[in-house]
């Protein structure tokens, strides 16, 4: 008879397969894990918002393609909302290897006798794994992905960098995603800046953005806040008075969209995008999502200013367009630029509009010519009457006329000539110095305009665009040196690696001395009987200018020490100006210029070494002595000013009415209070 196995046999050979299958199965799990370490996890495309900056780091723009995203380090994000996070969303996160059971239970029971998702089931690793690489769908072959991924990155990763790509990756509602852009839209703040009970209100909104919105619900957004800080008080992280005191602090929402600068300087923010992309070589995908960071040049205080003196200026306007360009002459900073009225429906930047005629406001650099080749001082004379130019060898003759036919009919100085604007004294002192030499002159100066070699150059009577006036006139504000207008001063990677960094240099294109002899004369627009006189109450600041006025134009292009400013009035569809719209743009100028530098004291323009002060005589052009009906100052570049003294009888018989109304003006000059200032402070 055959003996039968004993029990304690059969539970042995039960025992050791069942060992032997534990054997199998661990080495398989181990064999898995070893094969999971040694595999990369898939690359995640974590897109970031690029951000344009403004010149004191202020966002004014953002690029992205619809994932609003800023990502910063751990340590750069509030630990109050590290641990309001944790506390709401994965309480032992530091504890579990990626899969929490015991969580998984109390959270299941915690949620069931609270009836509402309470506590979160998924771990933050889980979760991040869900975001990076799968989608939300529900099931069991994405289910078994996300175990996967999660074991890889608690196996790639440690648990602070499993953290910050969390709280970098989800979404906080409103287009925001990560912690960076959330603190941003509902607070103004950055996410290192974060309070305890700002920090708790955005912990809850990743688990129902819409439902836990403090903008879409603030009831359900206090509850949550105020379920996340009594976690945080259960678990000692916060006291309980700690507790209370945040959730009755009233927070101080930004309104939704008042981050979104969609209407300020929208014609700025085009040209540096053109910039960036079309001549720095910055492409689309890195503008919106490889989260570089522009720094620009705008000034907001400048901004503002600007296209509130635009709006102002032309609000009854029917159809007037304008443009602003204003720079800092002394680094070539563009502060403020507005291209035109109405971006929404037109974009087009009439700052580079290089279809408009300047008109008188490019007098000046036909005198800086005749000043820089020693033909012409401050009181070189010619005679304002109807005149016709011969010119081209005799075979052509030129007939200018002032405006509304008005000349003094006898001899006049560059400085009154320029502070009435006179057409004939112009068109002869280009017929003096050549048309050729202002050409080069304004080629320096920075206009690239086509120009021909004519007489009516003179009366700028070519296209130019204001931001070649601008650029110009900055070179004369910056004593004669040349810096070329920027709107970049660098380019930043999301690491701060620098991608462009202008390298500003100055050259010196004009001499010193007759860049502030010119100052000198162009400040006469703004006293008695310039041109610009009308808006001189309105600037309280030395101040250098030429208007310029055609029949579709209209210019004001001026000067500060600290700010060259271009502005230009007009229609774009040809229309000419009438009288009262022709006199806008000198309005805009001078409530632009006061307003952009109110926080600046008032400013005299340096003296270079080689300029001298004289008093002359203003009907004869001689020096000035006690004996003389008048006296005048006068600067002159060092050697060029007078050496023969007035007699008793000064001046030409045939000059007497003529020279008594410049003696009149020159005593209403001295009036201005900023000039006996500059007369006081440059003489005892």
């Amino acid at each position: 008879m055959v003996q039968q196995p004993t029990a304690f046999y059969r539970f042995k050979k039960w025992a050791g397969r069942l060992a032997a299958l534990f054997l199998l199965l661990t080495a398989c799990f181990v064999g898995a894990l070893l094969y999971l370490s040694m595999q990369s996890l898939p690359a995640a495309s974590i897109s970031q918002t690029s951000q344009m900056l403004d010149l004191h780091g202020q966002v004014i723009d953002t690029f992205h393609t619809g994932e609003n995203r800023r990502s910063v380090p751990l340590d750069q994000i509030s630990p109050n909302l590290v641990k309001a996070t944790i506390a709401i969303e994965d309480r032992r996160f530091y504890d579990h290897p990626g899969f929490d059971i015991k969580g998984l239970g109390r959270a299941i029971v915690a949620n069931t006798v609270s009836l509402s998702a309470k506590q979160g089931a998924s771990t933050l690793t889980q979760q991040l794994a869900r975001n990076l690489y799968l989608t939300h769908e529900k099931t069991w072959q994405r289910k078994f992905k996300e175990a996967i991924y999660t074991i890889q990155l608690e196996m790639h990763y440690s648990k602070d960098e499993i953290l910050g790509l969390y709280l970098n990756q989800i979404y906080y509602g409103h287009g925001a995603y990560g912690i960076e852009a959330a603190a941003s839209l509902y607070f103004n703040k950055k996410a290192s800046e974060l309070t305890l009970a700002e920090s708790a209100m955005l912990a809850g909104i990743p688990k129902g953005p819409k439902y836990y919105s403090p903008y879409m619900d603030m009831k359900n957004a206090k509850d949550r806040q105020l379920t996340i800080l009594s976690i945080m008080a259960e678990d000692g992280v916060i006291s309980k008075m700690e507790a209370g005191k945040a959730y009755k602090e009233v927070l101080q929402f930004q309104p939704l969209g008042a981050g979104n600068q969609t209407g300020f300087a929208p014609y700025f923010r085009d040209y540096v995008k053109y910039l960036a992309v079309d001549k720095l070589g910055i492409n689309e995908q890195l503008l919106n999502e490889g989260g570089i960071t522009i720094y620009t040049t705008l000034d907001p205080v400048a901004q503002n200013a600007a296209e509130a003196a635009v709006d102002k200026e032309l609000a009854d306007s029917d159809g007037q367009q304008a443009a602003l360009i204003s720079l800092d002459p002394r680094n070539g900073y563009i502060k403020a630029m507005v291209g035109g009225r109405d971006y929404k429906n037109n974009q087009f930047n009439r700052v580079f509009a290089d279809t408009r005629q300047p008109g008188s406001s490019f007098k000046p650099i036909v005198y800086l010519t005749a000043l820089q080749n020693g033909l012409l001082t401050p009181i070189s004379r010619f005679k304002s009457e109807p005149t016709s130019f011969i010119y081209d060898e005799g075979r052509k003759v030129y007939k200018p006329s002032n405006y509304n036919d008005k000349y003094t009919n006898d001899f006049i100085t560059m400085r009154q000539a320029i502070a009435s604007s006179d057409n004939i004294y112009a068109v002869d002192t280009i017929m003096a110095v050549g048309a050729d030499k202002v050409i080069e002159t304004a080629r320096k100066l920075g206009i690239t305009s086509p120009m021909s070699p004519l007489p009516s150059l003179a009366l700028g009577t070519f296209p130019v665009s204001p931001y070649q006036m601008a650029s110009a006139f900055a070179v004369l504000a910056n004593g004669g040196k040349r810096v070329e207008p920027i709107a970049i001063t660098r380019i930043e990677d999301r690491s701060g690696h620098i991608l462009y960094e202008a390298k500003q240099q100055a050259e010196q294109v004009v001499d010193p001395a007759n860049a502030f002899v010119l100052t000198s004369l162009m400040e006469s627009v703004f006293d008695t009987g310039g041109t610009g006189n009308r808006v001189a109450a309105m600037i309280k600041r030395p101040v250098a200018g030429k208007t310029g006025t055609t029949a579709n134009d209209a210019w004001l292009v001026g000067y500060t020490p600290e700010l060259a400013t271009a502005v230009w009035t007009g229609f774009d569809k040809g229309r000419k100006l009438t009288v009262a719209e022709a006199h806008r743009a000198a309005p805009i100028f001078a409530a632009y210029t006061e307003q952009a530098l109110s926080a600046v004291p008032p400013k005299i323009f340096p003296i270079p070494e080689d300029v001298v002060s004289v008093y002359v005589d203003p009907a004869s052009g001689k020096l000035a002595e006690a004996t003389c009906s008048a006296k005048q100052l006068e600067y002159f570049v060092k050697g060029t000013e007078p050496v023969e003294v007035c007699g008793e009888a000064s001046g030409e018989p045939g000059d007497t009415s003529v020279q008594g109304t410049g003696e009149s003006k020159a005593a209403e000059e001295r009036k201005s209070w900023w000039n006996d200032l500059k007369r006081w402070w440059q003489h005892d």
